[in-house]
């Protein structure tokens, strides 16, 4: 009796929204070129790598983090361009600080709006913080619709928009002239995600003082800390005050924080990465120009989104050959045959689009 009615509790109890989600997929990659996830391919030089293994041996792992994080904190303040009077708030990646303000905003009809397509866990974090989720359609070619954008949120009065720049999955930077209607029209809170924001030529940072409703987000993966888990949001500490109500104690553990702090003493280093990243995103995206039926879309992050007919069996085709990207074909109607490649090392690069010629001759 006991397990026929335990076998029925998650139907009974879980949320109906939840129980159709799909859980967010991650594929097993060992033993495979790895170029899904838009991680930093470079590895630290050895001397740091020596420093952060003795700074990491003398971690006190015994005891809790510093719940403040204020070395983090002042490292991080060192090397981001924060304008007087604006504060940070730290989160165990960016996913974390989404999941913070939706729910800090979450009242009863309360609506979370961004663009389609976008990041999913903006959608996916909506839902469970039990938020009704807008998207608004991109246009063809990914670029902001402002006339639709600006009537979405004129009907649906949003409490919280979502405006990832560059965008993921397509790489462009919005217009930003654009985005700043956005914020003015705005009856709550806009998030400028600026998840990749080593590689873009544009950021929101400096206009954090110019509107009260506006908070930027990165995370320091894309720079090559995606193993620590780490992103702040910046804004007004009115806003973040209330947000620290809602971030779980220590959320930040002692190893990220030294980690982080000695990494972020060594900023030149990663910027320096991020700019033969970017060199690397030119040289690859002129050899996918270059391939017959590929349409590649300009990029301002580190990865390339491309267009190909019979993109899955290509996918497949790649997987077979020991290379991983993503396949977005089927995620999302405007993203038909769509399949998006991390910009690797150069090597990595050569043999990504060498693995993609034969599998276009297979096919």
């Amino acid at each position: 009796m006991s397990s026929a009615r335990t076998s029925v509790l998650p139907a009974r109890l879980i949320r109906p929204e939840i129980q159709a989600l799909d859980a967010y997929h991650v594929p097993p990659a060992r033993g495979m070129l790895k170029l899904d996830a838009m991680e930093n391919p470079y590895p630290l030089p050895q001397p740091l790598r020596d420093e952060i293994a003795r700074a990491v041996a003398d971690a006190e792992i015994n005891r809790y983090p510093d719940a403040g994080a204020q070395q983090l904190k002042a490292a991080i303040r060192k090397v981001v361009d924060l304008p007087d009077g604006m504060d940070i708030l730290l989160g165990n990646g960016s996913d974390e600080i989404i999941q913070l303000l939706a729910l800090a905003v979450a009242k009863p009809g309360a609506v979370l709006m961004s663009v389609e397509p976008s990041f999913v866990m903006y959608r996916m974090i909506a839902i469970f913080a039990g938020m009704r989720y807008v998207g608004v359609p991109l246009r063809e070619d990914f670029s902001l619709d402002p006339e639709a954008m600006l009537e979405a949120i004129r009907r649906e009065q949003p409490a919280l928009v979502f405006l990832a720049y560059p965008n993921n999955p397509t790489g462009n930077l919005f217009d930003a002239a654009t985005v700043h209607r956005i914020i003015a029209a705005a009856p709550g809170l806009v998030v400028v995600d600026e998840a990749y924001y080593a590689f873009a030529s544009h950021s929101f940072m400096g206009q954090l003082a110019q509107y009260e409703n506006l908070l930027v987000m990165r995370t320091f993966s894309k720079l090559g800390m995606a193993g620590l888990r780490l992103g702040f949001l910046a804004g007004a500490a009115a806003w973040l005050s209330q947000l620290e109500k809602l971030r779980l104690p220590y959320n930040v553990g002692v190893l990220p924080q030294v980690v982080a702090t000695r990494l972020l003493a060594h900023h030149g280093v990663l910027l320096a990465q991020a700019t033969r990243i970017r060199q690397d995103r030119a040289a690859l995206l002129q050899a996918l120009t270059s391939l017959p039926g590929v349409q590649a879309y300009p990029s301002e992050a580190n990865f390339i989104l491309f267009r190909i007919a019979r993109a899955t069996a290509l996918f497949e085709g790649l997987k077979r050959r020991g290379v991983l990207i993503k396949n977005l074909d089927g995620g999302h109607p405007a993203l038909l045959d769509c399949l998006r490649v991390t910009v690797g090392t150069a090597e990595e690069n050569e043999r990504f689009i060498a693995a993609l010629q034969e599998s276009l001759r297979d096919e």
